[in-house]
């Protein structure tokens, strides 16, 4: 278990929590009002700053119930350990009507995973494969 700092910037912010033990996300809440129209983005307010211990980022992802029963997808990337402002998270409707969240609303969830570094080489080849570059639908889906 790792241990990450929370700051609330914001007076009815809340501190983002497992649902359920065992849970990868903790659920991200809003901290203000919005109405996100069909078709298009809106930056929602957390009202927390965290601080991630070296070595680790963090990830905005989307929740299930929202993009299946309200069309609501997260866009996002990572979020690095030195970053120190507040959270935002970018919601993009898009279902057919416009999209009500409120302060204290389930919004988002975050996911906190260990960086692994990468040393890149550059190639004149790669490897074969049974695959090969088959790409979307090349499985048979």
């Amino acid at each position: 278990m790792i241990k990450v700092k929370v700051k609330r910037l914001k007076e009815n912010a809340i501190i983002p929590r497992y649902a359920h033990k065992g849970d990868a996300g903790m659920d991200l809440f809003s901290a203000g009002n919005y109405i996100v129209p069909a078709g298009k983005r809106q930056l929602v307010s957390t009202g927390i700053a965290m601080e991630l211990p070296e070595g680790y980022f963090a990830s905005i992802r989307g929740k299930s119930g929202l993009a299946y029963k309200k069309g609501i997808s997260i866009l996002g990337g990572v979020i690095e350990y030195t970053y120190r402002g507040e959270y935002g998270v970018i919601v993009l409707n898009t279902g057919d009507e416009d999209f009500e969240d409120k302060a204290g609303d389930q919004v988002a969830q975050i996911v906190i995973t260990p960086v692994a570094t990468a040393e890149v080489e550059e190639i004149e080849e790669l490897s074969e494969t049974v695959r090969g570059d088959g790409a979307w639908g090349s499985t048979g889906d």
